[in-house]
């Protein structure tokens, strides 16, 4: 290998060696802490903030929260905790709240007593926050008196000091983050609920208020579950139809591990089940979810032989079989939680799978030998959807392609690309052959395909998975994709890296791209997780005047070329579908990088997409009613 001769980097000694004091290396590289800069790492802030109030409550000293929006991005929580120490600590000279919000993992979660479980660990505490923030201030109510400190950009910017007297007790903690670090400060109020709502089922008798104060006609909502998580249960199967009306519960405390799991099934096809380790939603699932899956799948069998509904002959019931119409959360409360894989969102502590499988097999045994109707139509249930498995089996084959690179095994009607890289290959979803026949001539060949498809696919809510695979669209998208479906699915295998849908702007459009995404997210959600999935922004209307040609994408956009190109002499049409344009307008508006404009979707409320899946799709006409109703006056483009 070549030398480099660059005088400069060859001077390497210890006067490189930068050392970064205090929250510097916060600021510097702020996506190691929070992971990114974006919306996600900005709402982490707030995370961080009220995970220390929930860890309060955790402890027992803590049973409301209050969350305030204000103007300006400015935040603020209320808890009415201990509030932090606010005495000198004993080796830094320093009052302890001043430790806390200004050194790296510092607090009381690190084996010194203050806390046996915390959700904090996980995180990177509230120093990170202070250090990412153009201003803090926090107010701590302790020991009869109100103390208040500010701090700026992670430095002190006033020394503690006593401004009052109280018979509360608390912290209230104010920020504002700062703009030279994130892209955006502006919070979005839907995600907070969800995630404020997620920590209210999951702290049994804790009250968390979020109020947003930013407009004149602000928002209020307040989460308080005495049920806890059998709440949280009922809530996700609030617009389904149940096959057993009380949900089957397990509390155990195992040394000094504290076990929590909620089960109610419904008569769909589709499995939600929720884990958290210390509130954390460990959306990689981890050791506690193995417990539960390998013991579900145990007793329901074993119950099934016992009970000769499993006839000799019959193989054992899947893990796929049993959870078919699956509501479950599963929470667990431990001391040192060991979090694994590349988002620390997978729970390790191998102890913890034999605690929930033991637990968790003892009570659902007992409470199937108590309630024998409940016990025989779960597992009917199960029985049916072995039975459509083994169809199912059947029709994958028939999806499946036998090397990434062997055309011949793809679906005729792809008009494939020619690059081999996945990572600069994209792939159109277009609503009709017409326009995937326009979209085939407007396409650039080297790293565009284009799939054309017929009508409206399958409404994958309601239908089993062997009637979903003998869906003629559905099995050559799945084709296409390479990555197979459910729990064969294999993101690696992906043979594009955006997936875009293109559909008409009207109604039928909507219900196209609504019932593509209710396929991806429910039996490849990896490709929406991972931002694979993209929603194409063909044109409103094209302005044209004499040989000068605008587009626009909205009205209010159009409204503006209007104003700015003089609205004499100018003709507006009004695209209502892909097909009124041609190639060379299709390239030019929709499908050109350089011009075009694509939505990337993302999940950032699990619960909720859940949800909305289901009462856009499931079988139950009422909540779509309640919804249209609810959200009737937000509709701008209906067709009559």
């Amino acid at each position: 290998m070549e030398r480099n001769s660059n005088p400069e980097l060859q001077k390497y000694g210890a006067e490189q060696i930068q050392v970064l004091e205090g929250l510097e290396p916060v600021r510097l590289r702020p996506g190691m802490y929070i992971g990114s800069t974006g919306p996600g790492g900005l709402h982490h802030l707030i995370y961080e903030v009220v995970n220390n109030s929930v860890d309060e409550s955790m402890a027992g000293f803590c049973d409301l929260i209050k969350l305030i929006l204000k103007p300006d991005s400015v935040v603020t929580c209320i808890d009415n905790g201990r509030g932090i120490p606010t005495e000198i600590h004993p080796t830094e000279g320093k009052p302890a709240v001043e430790v806390v919000l200004t050194k790296l993992h510092a607090g009381g979660k690190f084996g010194g007593g203050g806390y046996k479980v915390s959700g904090g660990l996980h995180g990177v505490g509230v120093s990170v926050v202070n250090a990412l923030s153009e201003w803090m201030d926090v107010v701590v109510r302790r020991d009869g008196k109100i103390h208040k400190q500010r701090f700026s950009r992670g430095e002190v910017q006033s020394d503690l000091e006593v401004v009052g007297e109280t018979e509360e007790t608390g912290t209230e903690i104010t920020f504002k983050p700062d703009a030279e670090i994130f892209d955006t400060i502006e919070f979005n109020f839907d995600t907070l609920v969800g995630r404020m709502r997620e920590l209210a089922f999951l702290n049994r008798g804790l009250r968390i208020e979020l109020s947003d104060q930013r407009t004149e006609d602000g928002k209020n909502v307040a989460f308080h579950y005495e049920g806890g998580i059998v709440s949280f249960v009922e809530y996700l199967n609030r617009n389904k139809d149940v096959i057993h009306k009380k949900v089957i519960y397990v509390e155990r405390a195992i040394e000094e591990v504290q076990l929590e799991i909620a089960v109610q099934y419904n008569d769909g096809y589709n499995e939600s089940v929720f884990s958290f380790a210390n509130d954390i939603n460990t959306v990689e699932g981890g050791t506690h979810l193995s417990g539960f899956r390998s013991a579900l799948t145990r007793c329901l069998n074993d119950y099934a032989r016992k009970n000769n509904l499993l006839k000799e002959n019959d193989n054992n019931l899947s893990g796929d079989d049993v959870r078919e119409g699956l509501v479950a959360v599963i929470s667990v409360k431990l001391p040192n939680p060991q979090f694994e894989g590349q988002t620390k969102e997978k729970l390790g502590n191998s102890e913890v799978k034999g605690l929930v499988d033991s637990a968790f097999s003892e009570e659902l045994s007992t409470y199937l030998e108590e309630s024998p109707q409940v016990a025989k139509a779960i597992v009917g249930k199960a029985i049916g959807a072995a039975r459509a498995r083994e169809a199912a089996r059947k029709a994958k084959e028939l999806t499946r392609r036998k090397t990434a690179l062997e055309s011949s095994s793809l679906p005729g009607k792809l008009a494939d690309c020619s690059f081999k890289d996945p990572a600069l290959c994209e792939l159109y979803l277009v609503e009709g052959d017409s326009a995937g026949g326009t979209a085939k001539q407007s396409r650039d060949r080297r790293f565009q395909a284009i799939m054309p498809l017929r009508g409206k696919i399958l409404n994958v809510e309601k239908a089993r998975l062997d009637r979903i695979l003998s869906n003629q669209e559905i099995r050559a998208m799945i084709t296409a994709f390479g990555t197979g479906i459910t729990d064969e699915f294999v993101l690696d295998k992906a043979r594009y890296h955006k997936v875009i849908i293109m559909t008409d702007a009207d109604v039928d459009g909507a219900h196209i791209r609504t019932l593509l995404l209710t396929f991806f997210y429910r039996y490849m959600r990896p490709l929406v997780e991972n931002g694979y999935v993209y929603i194409a922004q063909p044109p409103l209307y094209q302005a044209k005047k004499g040989n000068h040609v605008e587009y626009a994408y909205s009205d209010k956009e159009l409204e503006e070329i209007l104003n700015k190109i003089g609205r004499q002499g100018i003709t507006v049409q009004r695209y209502k579908g892909l097909g009124e344009m041609d190639a060379e307008q299709l390239w030019e508006t929709t499908m050109d990088p350089e011009k075009r404009t694509i939505i990337k979707l993302s999940i950032d409320d699990a619960v909720e997409a859940d949800q909305m899946f289901t009462i856009l799709m499931g079988e139950k006409v009422e909540p779509r009613r309640q919804f249209i109703q609810d959200h009737a006056r937000e509709v701008t483009n209906l067709d009559v």
